[in-house]
């Protein structure tokens, strides 16, 4: 299972210097941002491409630019495919853009935040299990996603529990290899996200810990340097993620069960369910896009002092340095 995980991640490794291609280079030369037509930009979306779905309900999908859009486990492998020149932007929480920058030469910067819901954001234990809260995952062997939101909870959850992060076996895992091991017995509990819990739940999974207010509800809009270089990708930027805000007021402004039928058939949840999940979050936490701020950089910087507390980064990370608001005139005009 962990030997699967690995090469699953070599792979990836492996396929991101031939998906340069959708990428925006080709376009990093062009001096217009009122000409969008020969701009294409390679977008990643995580779980399943929710916010491809959200644009083309809301009838806002046909955008003067060209996107191409790419589906990942985890905004951890979204922002490696920034590093390695395969994606223009990526959406994430906080947590990916620190691993991506901890070794000082990032070739991205964080220009937006996407205020979201943190549920589903959970530990969950199989069905049966003896587990009924963290504290009894000491000595356990606990999956975690690595370098993503599940990793920050799970460390914040055993510390608000009096355990240390030795007092578990943690396992890093993939969302699908996860729940493999979960259901074949190979881990005793699983930190994962999305798309992963709600499968887990209707596998008999059970919630043990939940990362609902631990996580701040900022989810960032990384964009590739050679993006910022070229006016007519950041305008398509800025627009781009406006759009996916719109998006989102439209579907509230009495479209929920609508799109709940979309998200239904996506994620293979019940529609009532997948309408429960979707109302639930927006009323925790609409959707919706903001420029850079100091609140949104200090914010991050919180949860890069605990990765150093934890002894996985090796020295602390100034986040500032790589955050950027050179999209904030074009995004806050788009919005």
């Amino acid at each position: 299972m962990f030997r699967r995980t690995l090469l699953a991640s070599a792979a990836v490794a492996l396929l991101l210097p031939f998906a340069t291609a959708c990428g925006g280079d080709a376009e990093a030369g062009s001096s217009s941002a009122s000409d969008l037509s020969s701009v294409i930009l390679a977008v990643g979306a995580t779980g399943w491409k929710n916010e491809e779905a959200v644009l083309r309900f809301a009838h806002l999908d046909d955008t003067p630019y060209k996107v191409k859009w790419s589906l990942f486990q985890g905004g951890d492998q979204q922002l490696q495919a920034i590093r390695a020149g395969a994606l223009d932007l990526a959406s994430s929480s906080e947590i990916p853009p620190v691993f991506a920058a901890a070794d000082g030469r990032p070739n991205f910067e964080v220009v937006a935040v996407q205020r979201g819901s943190t549920l589903n954001q959970e530990v969950v234990v199989p069905k049966g299990s003896k587990v009924t809260g963290i504290a009894g995952l000491k000595g356990k062997k606990v999956g975690y996603v690595k370098n993503t939101t599940a990793h920050y909870f799970l460390y914040e959850l055993l510390k608000q529990a009096g355990l240390k992060w030795s007092d578990i076996d943690a396992k890093p895992l993939l969302p699908n290899d996860g729940l493999a091991a979960l259901n074949g017995g190979g881990i005793d509990a699983f930190a994962s996200y999305g798309t992963s819990i709600i499968t887990a739940h209707q596998q008999g999974a059970v919630t043990v810990g939940s990362g609902k207010d631990i996580l701040s509800g900022n989810f960032l809009w990384s964009a590739r340097d050679s993006v910022l270089k070229s006016p007519a990708q950041r305008a398509a930027a800025a627009d781009l993620i406006a759009r996916i805000t719109k998006g989102y007021a439209y579907i509230r402004d009495g479209r929920q069960h609508e799109f709940a039928e979309v998200v239904a058939k996506a994620t293979h949840q019940p529609l009532a369910q997948a309408e429960k999940d979707f109302r639930d979050g927006q009323t925790q936490r609409p959707t919706e896009a903001r420029a850079v701020g100091d609140d949104t950089i200090a914010s991050q910087q919180k949860v890069a002092d605990a990765f150093t507390e934890l002894g996985v980064l090796k020295e602390k990370l100034d986040v500032r340095s790589f955050w950027s608001r050179k999209l904030d005139t074009e995004l806050e005009k788009a919005l």
